[in-house]
């Protein structure tokens, strides 16, 4: 009689459900916040490099920036910006000059295709955009370039995930987050010009 009372109680005792039903729900609610925190940090930092690579962008239109002394200064302080926010990351910059912006979406540096093959070849005459003597595909220079030059301003950010349960949800242990900008230099300068040449 004693036992039937004890089995009766301990069946209608519901003390202990909501620590079991806890268990089972906790790992998929962390993971859940750990997503939202870890998206919202990407955020944060696509929001602080976008706003600082807005200001290099215009201090690198300057004379000034010519010097490489100045980009040097000009990058730093977009990394010490970014590196605020991601801690422990890195940040790799670079410039490609064009022209004009008609070349930033071009394909290659135009050529006079005489035998219709396709190829810059025979002798055939190219525009030489960077003065490099190759025909290329784009035409840029790796640089600040020179008055009146379109710059390319690139910012590669790579940081740790805030939390090491990332590759449990199929993430890469880092973020990578680009910001891009693109400026004319000021005219402090007459712009060189292009050199035609032939190819091989």
């Amino acid at each position: 009689m004693v036992a039937r009372a004890f089995h009766g109680r301990l069946r209608a005792d519901e003390r202990g459900a909501a620590l079991i039903e806890f268990a089972a729900v906790a790992p998929v609610l962390l993971l859940l916040l750990m997503g939202v925190f870890d998206i919202g940090h990407r955020l944060y930092i696509q929001s602080v490099l976008d706003g600082e690579m807005q200001r290099a962008g215009r201090s690198s239109t300057l004379e000034s920036a010519a010097i490489a002394t100045k980009q040097a200064v000009i990058d730093q302080r977009v990394r010490s910006q970014v590196l605020n926010v991601g801690t422990g990351g890195t940040v790799h910059f670079t410039r490609r000059a064009f022209r004009s912006y008609d070349q930033v979406q071009a394909a290659e540096e135009p050529y006079i295709d005489a035998n219709d093959n396709g190829v810059c070849d025979n002798g055939e005459t190219y525009d030489d955009w960077n003065g490099n003597h190759v025909q290329d595909e784009d035409g840029a220079r790796n640089s600040q370039g020179n008055a009146r030059d379109v710059v390319v301003y690139t910012a590669h950010v790579s940081v740790p995930r805030l939390f090491p349960m990332a590759p449990l949800l199929g993430w890469p242990a880092t973020m990578e987050v680009q910001s891009r900008t693109t400026l004319r230099n000021q005219p402090f300068a007459d712009q060189p010009a292009s050199v035609l040449r032939t190819c091989p």
